[in-house]
């Protein structure tokens, strides 16, 4: 028993020393005092259109919101493409699922100098079950909304920490 105890202790030391040496650091290393979190608190979200885009919108701004507000250095502008799509067919031509896809591409504008600094996209999609009820159809394709808003926010402001991990300036104390 002392023997298994001894290897697993030391294949976990090994593992330590190994993952210690692999170049992974964390992204958000400094806390709300860091390069990423300073450089993420400075990007103002710009209108979106539609439900989609306020949906997106609002998140977006709750995950910037959590770096703490600071300046405007960057502008994030973006763009939605919601598209529902009818599949599944019965022999009496009704649909019995749908696929909900939301993509955005979006922009980070440099606010002082004007230029595009990140230009990418996003997005996700959803399997909606179409039942009898139309309202239960219709509940199911705002929760897939509602859902797809939070992980499209979710992709953009990885990509953006990723952006800032990257050329920031380190943080100040």
């Amino acid at each position: 028993m002392r023997m298994v105890h001894g290897l697993a202790a030391g294949a976990l030391a090994a593992s330590a020393l190994l993952l210690g040496g692999c170049g992974l650091r964390p992204l958000y290393t400094g806390g709300a005092q860091g390069k990423v979190a300073q450089s993420l608190s400075g990007v103002t979200v710009g209108p979106i259109a539609g439900r989609a885009g306020w949906l997106v919108r609002n998140a977006l701004n709750d995950r910037l919101a959590a770096a703490g507000g600071g300046p405007e250095r960057y502008r994030l502008e973006v763009e939605l493409d919601d598209v529902i799509t009818g599949f599944g067919v019965r022999s009496d031509n009704a649909v019995t699922r749908e696929r909900r896809t939301l993509r955005a591409r979006y922009r980070l504008v440099d606010a002082a100098a004007g230029s595009v600094v990140v230009d990418a996209t996003a997005g996700s999609d959803a399997g909606i079950d179409v039942v009898g009820s139309e309202y239960a159809t219709i509940a199911a394709e705002e929760t897939a909304l509602e859902r797809l808003s939070g992980e499209i926010a979710d992709q953009i402001v990885v990509r953006l920490a990723l952006y800032a991990a990257r050329t920031a300036p380190p943080a100040t104390r």
